[in-house]
């Protein structure tokens, strides 16, 4: 596909009430992924992401797929194993001690607390950094971490970087990745992130994407990585992360990261997914919160509330698992406004370069802020496993498009929009805390099962004027606490998450 036809453009912004000449609305959700890299009201496909096309050896593979998946309630194999034959998705995260020990490390050292990662021991160096964002040029020393190559279990078309960081106020860090192709060749060294948790304009840097980043066999769109070309049989079958802590010359705090890794994927390009069988009827207990309530609010975080699906649908995980910011971290917001922690997470997962609150690794970064919490950006393969994650108490972030008329009862169409899936009905409905609601209590939605399945999970639709787009492949945030119960680890090891 060519560069300018993407996946997914706007996600952030609903509007519920109005339709467009495209039949879509205005972002609902920002999800730079597959699913959202729209905004400033853009309504049409272009997208940050290249469409995924089908190699044949990936269509081969997926012409014996199995339809649905089996509930992922038993163990998942180990890393490094080839992946079940219904799956396009490899994930691997370094968070363990011994993780941290296989690394190359220039001045960094392990955290040897309950929580092991890694912080600035002894400065490697010095740089200066001149923010793009602000024109304002500092001196830094850093300490770097570089993985080892990770030979993914799919020769792959996507990768997608996450992280889980504390960055006291004076630090930063920058994730990079080199993807090794299947012809030999490696890619640069490319920017995934430029993060900080803070944004003082003293002390921090704008937390930030980079883009124009390409080699002409892949680019980097926001926060993923993504071939150009997906027919030549060109594939990236193993990569590298390099980690870059910063903190100001002589100082003594330095950031720490507990978790770093990426997800690879390789999903085969299909309009329509096979139909799943109803395996679950649970709802979880989650906080709703609408991103419509905060239309106008903070216009210099992506035009206020319309655009702050994926920020709104952070902030309901966060709290369904009893985090949420001190009163001191709200002292910034008006207190005439409602929710201000929604207002709070916009600005806190803002992209200065994307000028977006969709990105999706700023946002499973965001959640890691708070204490024992992790966030990863992966894909799942079906609803099958969406249940398991149900049926273990782990809801999910999810990332779709569509046209108005194709899900029925959200009364809106967009090219990218985030929602939380939090169960399922008796009829295997999905059950979901959409923000794109006019009011807290409108939030719960009941969405049929099959027109969801496939909004969700394929990659090519058509929009409105009968073009050929991208949809999302499955992309989800998953969130989830330090300590699991067993069957929560058994569901997200399932699918690929330790």
């Amino acid at each position: 596909m060519d560069r300018a036809e993407r996946a997914d453009a706007p996600e952030n912004t609903v509007s519920t009430g109005e339709t467009v000449s495209t039949g879509e609305t205005g972002r609902i959700g920002e999800a730079p992924g597959i699913g959202g890299a729209g905004r400033s009201g853009r309504v049409d496909d272009v997208s940050r992401r290249s469409v995924l096309a089908t190699a044949a050896a990936v269509a081969a593979l997926a012409a014996t797929a199995t339809p649905a998946l089996a509930a992922a309630s038993g163990p998942a194999a180990p890393q490094g194993r080839a992946p079940r034959a219904d799956r396009f998705v490899d994930n691997r995260f370094w968070t363990t001690r011994e993780d941290w020990r296989t690394g190359t490390a220039e001045g960094t050292a392990v955290v040897t607390e309950a929580r092991p990662g890694l912080r600035i021991a002894k400065p490697a160096g010095r740089t200066d950094y001149t923010d793009p964002h602000t024109g304002r040029t500092a001196a830094w020393e850093y300490a770097r971490w570089t993985s080892p190559a990770h030979r993914s279990t799919v020769p792959a078309t996507e990768l997608i970087a996450s992280w889980n960081a504390r960055t006291p106020a004076g630090t930063w860090l920058q994730v990079e990745l080199r993807g090794m192709y299947s012809d030999k060749t490696e890619s640069p060294w490319y920017v995934m992130g430029r993060w900080a948790s803070g944004d003082d304009e003293e002390t921090d840097i704008r937390r930030t994407s980079v883009d124009d980043q390409t080699d002409d066999k892949s680019t980097v769109w926001t926060d993923t990585l993504s071939l150009d070309d997906t027919t030549t049989g060109l594939r990236v079958v193993s990569y590298q992360l390099r980690l870059t802590l910063y903190r100001k010359p002589g100082a003594a705090v330095t950031p720490t990261v507990w978790r770093l890794g990426a997800m690879a994927s390789a999903v085969p390009d299909r309009f329509t997914v096979p139909a799943s069988k109803p395996g679950l009827a649970k709802e979880l207990t989650v906080p709703r919160y609408s991103q419509d309530i905060h239309k106008g609010q903070y216009p210099e975080y992506d035009n206020g509330g319309e655009a702050w699906c994926s920020p709104t649908s952070s902030q309901m995980i966060i709290e369904y698992w009893g985090r949420k910011p001190t009163a001191e971290d709200l002292a910034w917001v008006d207190p005439s406004y409602a929710d201000p922690q929604v207002c709070h997470a916009a600005r806190f997962t803002f992209d200065y370069q994307y000028n977006g609150c969709g990105n999706w690794p700023f946002n499973a970064a965001y959640a890691s802020t708070y204490k024992d919490l992790q966030g990863v950006v992966t894909r799942l393969a079906s609803l099958t496993e969406l249940e398991s994650l149900i049926a273990a108490g782990i809801p999910a972030i999810t990332s779709q498009s569509f046209l108005k008329e194709e899900l029925t009862g959200a009364g809106y169409g967009t090219a990218g929009h985030l929602m939380t899936v939090i169960g399922f009905t008796a009829d295997g409905d999905v059950i979901a805390n959409d923000p794109a609601s006019p009011s807290n209590p409108a939030v719960r939605r009941v969405y049929k099962r099959r027109e969801w399945e496939n909004i969700w999970l394929r990659t090519k639709r058509y929009n409105a004027t009968g073009k050929v787009v991208s949809g999302t492949g499955g992309v989800c945030y998953l969130y989830f606490p330090t300590k699991l119960s067993a069957r929560q680890r058994a569901a997200l090891a399932a699918v690929g998450i330790r």
